[in-house]
């Protein structure tokens, strides 16, 4: 697995196009160059990353840090309300989360998902579920829009041909 999107369809218009395009924001960006991850939006409000805890993402005790959840937490939940704005780039405002178990290694999916708000703030949940199946974290952000246009952000143009 790696930080790929996935590639556009000739006959994909809409708002399934603005989801490859995040997808392919999200690949794009250097930090995930350090997370081997994969970013698919699932749906209007809903977008799922999958990826890999590893000795990598350890703190000194032997377990994932604290920001790797953080960072897929975050992650998830704001392309999930990204998903409903097409024209700007969010910000997260604030994000809180809850550690539930801890996690040593394995695959490990972030499901994001919308929850309120279309106009300048959105608010999104998200959850961590080990290989188990089991809830190892969860986190609620709110996001604002920025001005930063996504049409002039390499990683979302290039998915639209630009």
């Amino acid at each position: 697995m790696s930080s790929t999107a996935t590639p556009p369809d000739a006959g994909v218009s809409g708002a399934a196009l603005h989801w490859r395009a995040l997808e392919s924001l999200y690949a794009s960006a250097p930090v995930n160059r350090l997370f081997e991850s994969e970013l698919t939006v699932t749906g209007e409000g809903s977008a799922r990353i999958v990826f890999n805890v590893t000795e990598s993402c350890y703190h000194a005790a032997g377990a994932a840090h604290g920001t790797i959840y953080f960072k897929m937490l975050d992650d998830a939940a704001f392309y999930a309300a990204n998903t409903l704005v097409t024209d700007r780039f969010l910000l997260t405002t604030a994000f809180n989360l809850h550690f539930t178990k801890p996690v040593r290694t394995g695959q490990v999916i972030a499901e994001g998902r919308w929850v309120s708000g279309r106009k300048r703030v959105l608010v999104a949940e998200s959850r961590l579920v080990d290989a188990e199946g089991e809830e190892i974290g969860r986190g609620t952000g709110t996001f604002m829009r920025s001005r930063i246009a996504l049409a002039g952000l390499p990683g979302y143009a290039a998915a639209l041909g630009g």
